[in-house]
């Protein structure tokens, strides 16, 4: 697990909030507002934010460039660890005043064993030898344990977030840190390049927030809120690596994924009580009509028929260590392959070769007065290779990790790759004319159906090519658009694809809303002590994105529990609805953020209540067959040109969905037995089966 996690533990970090006891008036609590009060100075707080992104743009990045440029990432690392060694006084005494003796104790064993062992903090013999890992303490954290008030935040240039006890820390830890006393010219050069050295590593973070949120200042306001409160409470220090790796209980069992041998159960009432308890699916009658099939809502008592028998699944994962299926579901962020971002050079570098850095950013008109749409792509040597299109899950821009992994697999196998931003994404929504609302799958497919198009003549006029095959692939929501492409495609062949890969498409969208809202909305249902146990969630995913590059076993358990699962996954889901709703708005930056007290009003169905449905007086669910596989069964009945990859315990079905997928589609859809909602994306069996899936033919 490496730098894949990165983007999705960021995000996880980015929006969670504390409950401190206040009555809120909307469905989400104002999380910037929880952390840190009001924003009595916002109008010139975001003012020197954006001054700051100004100076950060066209000063300060291009000297980490040059920096990264001239030291490679190992270079960069040691430079860093002589940093951080330097700065043992300022958590020693931070800790002291703390009367944290323990972690004084450790820092000082830290200090002597790497500077005689570890060539004065070049490298960390105490993490490896002793399991000591490095604190964060500093003496704005000892004075908030000396009752110092924080104050009013601001944002200060260059420095950005802070608040007057920060401020009087920064200047107590400057006064620490024996660097400060640097003399003579040559050691202050020194100096200037550690303090480079220590500031590059913000930038893929920083660029991540500029290219991913539709307003920045928001993001690292929360981020900045959430940080200190983890710092100050010590929630930092908890452990989160002795969890990752729990045996399975049948881990010792080897299972041949085609053997397709029914597994017999006890009766019929264990059965149906293990169907409640571990989602397994049961066969079903083939009395159900065909307008049923892909509907969601059937009762799975009414179609089990099968006595002794369960639906097995086309692929099994042993030892895959099922927590929960949202917990399952968050094992998506393991999804990598070896080279995506592998490289002795930092990711600023100019160097820096590696596979998502190759992959080249372009645009293309779709409406006159409106903002070029942005696409990714990478071609191979021969430019009229088959083409795979990338479709992303809901509210993934053109830089979803998930997406440059799938361009790799794809590059590998021969293909040349066009990576799409999500349609229900605030950057997509920027170039389109104002009005439009995604979300209604058929219409939204006609919208890729003109983007693709364009981005795909572009290509091939760039490159005096024509693409003869195109596969298309999506994952969540971009698989069932795709499908509804497919559909389309089958009555009015635009694009000249060949094969649609659709890995967990919600089956019935309303259903799946309402999954989504109800697991984001959890917090209100939660005992009196939501506030540790939400502090508490963010810290452990802090510490488990600090720690990735010393996990080097197989992760198989996450150190979550479900409530935990369910406040990650509900929350980021609602900032990216609030993204979508800020830019549908059509606020602006610099203007006055009343609009967030709409956005914490709403969920997924009261979006589709405001923005999809042309009666008021209709309900979401009144859009439900024309919003699921229902709506265009006959194509999936009667064409072989797709494969649908489905997990039996995703969270954002139900059984009898995946029950009459199943038998609606046949062989042409596959199923596992574990892995949520893309949880088994990382897994080598979906991996190999989809390399199978797309291998050409020679």
């Amino acid at each position: 697990m490496k730098n894949k996690i990165v983007s999705i533990i960021l995000l996880f970090c980015f929006v969670f909030g504390v409950n401190n006891g206040f009555a809120y008036e909307t469905k989400y609590p104002d999380y910037s507002y929880e952390f840190l009060g009001a924003d009595k100075w916002e109008n010139f707080n975001r003012k020197m934010f954006n001054f700051n992104q100004k100076v950060n743009k066209y000063a300060i990045r291009p000297i980490h460039t040059i920096w990264s440029s001239i030291m490679p990432e190992y270079g960069m690392d040691r430079i860093n660890g002589i940093t951080n060694n330097i700065e043992y006084p300022i958590r020693l005494v931070s800790s002291l005043i703390q009367k944290d003796f323990t972690t004084s104790k450790n820092e000082t064993i830290r200090f002597f064993t790497n500077t005689i062992l570890g060539l004065g903090g070049m490298f960390d013999p105490a993490k490896h030898l002793f399991q000591l890992e490095q604190s964060r303490e500093n003496m704005e954290q000892a004075l908030a344990k000396c009752k110092v008030k924080p104050g009013q935040y601001f944002v200060a240039p260059v420095i950005s977030f802070t608040n007057m006890r920060g401020i009087l820390g920064r200047l107590l830890d400057t006064a620490l840190n024996p660097s400060s006393y640097i003399g003579t010219p040559v050691l202050a050069m020194v100096k200037a390049g550690m303090t480079i050295n220590r500031t590059s590593y913000m930038q893929p973070l920083l660029q991540m927030v500029e290219s991913n949120y539709a307003d920045p200042y928001d993001i690292h306001k929360k981020a900045y809120g959430i940080d200190n409160y983890i710092k100050q409470s010590n929630y930092d220090r908890i452990d989160v690596l002795s969890n990752l790796n729990v045996k399975s209980k049948d881990e010792s069992v080897t299972v041949d994924n085609k053997d397709n041998n029914k597994i017999p159960v006890k009766n019929v009432s264990s059965q149906k009580e293990e169907i409640k308890n571990n989602f397994v699916k049961m066969e079903v009658s083939s009395e159900l009509v065909s307008s049923d099939m892909l509907y969601g809502g059937t009762n799975l008592d009414e179609v089990i028929t099968c006595e002794g028998n369960r639906l097995n699944p086309d692929i099994k994962l042993p030892s895959f260590n099922s927590q929960s299926p949202v917990i399952d579901s968050m094992r998506t962020a393991l999804f990598e392959l070896p080279g995506v971002d592998e490289s002795i050079w930092n990711e600023l570098s100019i160097w820096n070769r590696s596979f998502s850095k190759r992959i080249k950013t372009s645009s293309v008109n779709l409406f006159p007065d409106r903002e070029n749409y942005k696409y990714r792509y990478i071609m191979q040597k021969d430019k009229s290779a088959p083409l795979a299109i990338i479709y992303p899950s809901i509210g993934e821009g053109i830089m979803s990790s998930h997406s440059t992994t799938l361009a790799k697999l794809f590059y590998d196998s021969g293909y040349s790759v066009v990576i799409q931003g999500s349609h229900f994404q605030w950057e997509f929504v920027k170039s389109m004319p104002i009005g439009y609302h995604p979300g209604l799958p058929a219409k939204d497919a006609e919208i890729l159906q003109m983007v693709t198009g364009k981005i795909v003549k572009q290509l091939q006029d760039k490159y005096s090519c024509v693409f003869e095959n195109k596969v298309f692939i999506g994952t969540s929501f971009g698989a069932l658009t795709s499908l509804f492409l497919a559909a389309n495609e089958s009555k009015n062949n635009t694009l000249g694809s060949t094969k649609y890969i659709s890995i967990c498409p919600p089956i019935d969208l309303i259903y799946a809303m309402k999954q989504v809202d109800k697991n984001s909305e959890d917090w209100n249902k939660s005992s009196s002590d939501l506030k540790e146990k939400v502090a508490m969630t963010a810290a452990k995913v802090v510490k488990l994105y600090q720690s990735k590059d010393n996990i080097k076993t197989e992760v198989n358990n996450l150190p979550f529990t479900e409530d935990e699962g369910k406040l990650i996954t509900g929350f980021v889901m609602h900032q990216k609805l609030s993204d979508l709703i800020y830019t549908i708005e059509n606020t602006q930056n610099n203007k006055d953020k009343s609009i967030y007290n709409s956005i914490n009003n709403m969920n997924y169905q009261d979006y589709v209540q405001k923005y999809l449905l042309t009666d008021q007086s209709d309900s979401p669910d009144d859009l439900s067959y024309e919003v699921s596989l229902g709506a265009i069964q006959d194509y999936l009945v009667n064409n072989d040109n797709y494969k649908i990859y489905h997990s039996i315990n995703d969270y954002l079905t139900n059984d009898s969905q995946i029950i009459n997928l199943k038998q609606s589609t046949g062989s042409k859809t596959v199923l596992l037995d574990n892995g949520g909602h893309l949880g088994f994306l990382y897994r080598k069996e979906f991996i190999d089966d989809l390399k199978n899936t797309i291998a050409l033919k020679k």
